[in-house]
């Protein structure tokens, strides 16, 4: 998932782009740096020969567009990875490559490498696996560059297939569109769930319009082509860091191509093992209590807003009984946004709304006393924002859900996940699980086979690995970690209190932990979690 909107419809990058303030800030001015050589013999800089390897090709040129402007790319090194479509089948168990024969059609994916900050690198780069599943790696630089991620190595940034800045792009502005407009229904209702598998179909529609291959936008494929792409560069060892998502990928990445990584960083952890919507809701019940406890635990904001919890619990229940109807302004729209807010759409908001927890505890007591107008208009400004609007590749999103996802977890499976995290929550609600609305309905329409059973495996792994979580995380699980750490014998799980998704995207101490990690993968600095403080929450007059 990613830091966005959702791990899902736009399971945005996704920081939240839906709350003001979510993400990290300014963007860092690197210092001059002798970038790192590929391991070719020559003394060429990483990303500046034209080599291929096998079916693959990198070609050094111009830097890819990108939906907003990302001024460091100026200073990148760039070029395109030219992979099939389509790989044959591997010929071991290790690692499948993709679900048939190469029927020659290929695809291209932009690159760009940002150069460390120090004058001479570490030879090892990191390569950047993006959130989503549907956000392109290189509109993340920002977040990379702000957390000096490339203090002492160059990182790498690659368009995921069917991203924003590969060929063919996958978005689908209909399905954002919609998402937009679908906060004026009631989210659970089954005329809303039609209205949701109809866009499904007009995306799908536009994807084949494009011949793509649906069935090829997967983690077995991708996982391929970053494999490709280090091999291409000329790298012989490189250390990968994916946040969101791009952990998911990275867990099987680690798994179906483990040689030529060091260490492997992911943050926000979503195990493909366990991925689905039963694990959202677990999630979404975390985070939850991780941000209600800290309330409980500042004096001021007990006395204020005592019992928070069993109110948010309850302002559930009610709203999906009997939801509230509400208009608010959006400053990108010109017309007043209608926002009915119901049971499903106040635990999506507040699935996304822990990245701002400071004013959580104070939206909840006013909607508890009939002013619904913050969450609202926090809602709209997320889904009507222009960074919620044709970004996502919702072909790609489709691709992992409907082929590593739904065939290995049924309804009944996401209800009764449900049912553990809210027991007290109606059955209307508990199908769609957070940030999944409506999947076995989309993928039915979606329409493509199950990837191998293989890509639900647990990774088992002795590669270096951090495991970061947030305690306010409510995206994926901050116990996620811990899960993924059993079976990765030189792991470190870190839990990084009091804050959201991602957590190197808002946290000084994640990005050192993550920078001394990466110097040191058998003894990261974790010095700092000690001097860590909860927000200081709002109180109202």
């Amino acid at each position: 998932m990613s830091p966005g909107t959702t791990l899902s419809r736009r399971p945005a990058r996704r920081l939240p782009a839906t709350l003001a303030g979510a993400t990290a800030g300014a963007l860092v001015v690197g210092l001059a740096a002798m970038p790192a050589h590929a391991e070719s013999g020559t003394d060429r800089p990483i990303g500046t020969v034209a080599r291929t390897v096998g079916d693959a090709h990198f070609e050094p040129g111009p830097c890819p567009r990108t939906a907003d402007p990302i001024p460091d790319l100026a200073r990148a090194r760039c070029g395109t990875l030219t992979v099939p479509e389509k790989r044959s089948q591997a010929k071991g168990p290790k690692e499948p490559q993709g679900y048939g024969g190469h029927d020659g059609r290929t695809i291209t994916l932009a690159v760009a490498i940002m150069p460390a900050e120090r004058s001479r690198p570490a030879p090892d780069p990191i390569v950047w696996l993006a959130g989503g599943p549907g956000d392109d790696a290189v509109s993340e630089i920002p977040m990379a560059l702000a957390g000096h991620l490339n203090r002492d190595r160059d990182v790498i940034f690659m368009s995921q297939r069917g991203t924003y800045s590969a060929d063919p792009e996958l978005t689908c502005p209909n399905i954002d569109r919609f998402n937009a407009r679908a906060l004026g229904l009631v989210s659970n209702a089954p005329s809303t769930g039609r209205l949701h598998v109809e866009a499904t179909r007009a995306c799908r529609d536009r994807v084949d319009a494009k011949g793509a291959d649906r069935s090829t936008y997967n983690d077995i494929e991708s996982s391929a082509d970053y494999d490709a792409l280090r091999k291409t560069l000329g790298v012989k060892k490189w250390n990968v860091f994916g946040i969101s998502y791009g952990t998911h990928l990275a867990l099987n990445y680690m798994r179906l191509h483990p040689k030529g990584i060091r260490s492997v960083g992911i943050d926000g952890v979503l195990p493909p093992s366990i991925a689905g919507g039963a694990v959202t809701w677990k999630a979404a019940r975390e985070g939850f209590d991780g941000l209600f406890k800290a309330c409980e635990k500042q004096p001021a904001c007990n006395t204020r807003y005592p019992h928070l919890k069993a109110t948010f619990l309850r302002l559930v229940s009610e709203l999906e009984a009997k939801p509230i109807t509400t208009t608010v302004t959006v400053p990108v729209h010109p017309e007043p946004v209608k926002v009915v807010l119901d049971g499903g759409n106040l635990v999506t908001w507040l699935t996304s709304a822990t990245h701002v927890a400071a004013g959580v505890p104070r939206s909840i007591d006013e909607l508890a006393h009939g002013n619904p107008q913050r969450i609202a208009e926090q809602l709209a400004g997320g889904k009507y924002s222009p960074q919620a609007i044709g970004r996502v590749a919702h072909g790609l999103v489709y691709g992992v859900f409907c082929s590593q996802w739904t065939p290995y977890e049924s309804r009944a499976d996401i209800i009764r996940g449900g049912r553990r995290a809210f027991p007290t929550f109606p059955r209307s609600m508990l199908a769609n699980a957070p940030q999944l609305a409506w999947l076995h309905d989309d993928c039915r329409a979606w329409d493509v086979p199950p990837a191998p059973p293989s890509v639900r495996d647990v990774t088992r792994s002795d590669i270096p690995t951090l495991a970061l979580s947030g305690g306010f995380d409510a995206q994926t699980a901050p116990s996620n970690g811990a899960y993924v750490a059993r079976t990765l014998s030189r792991s470190t799980a870190v839990t990084v209190p009091y804050v959201a998704h991602v957590v190197f995207a808002d946290s000084r101490c994640a990005q050192t932990i993550t920078t001394s990690f990466f110097a040191r993968p058998g003894a990261p600095d974790t010095s700092c979690l000690a001097g860590l403080q909860p927000p200081q929450f709002e109180i109202a007059p």
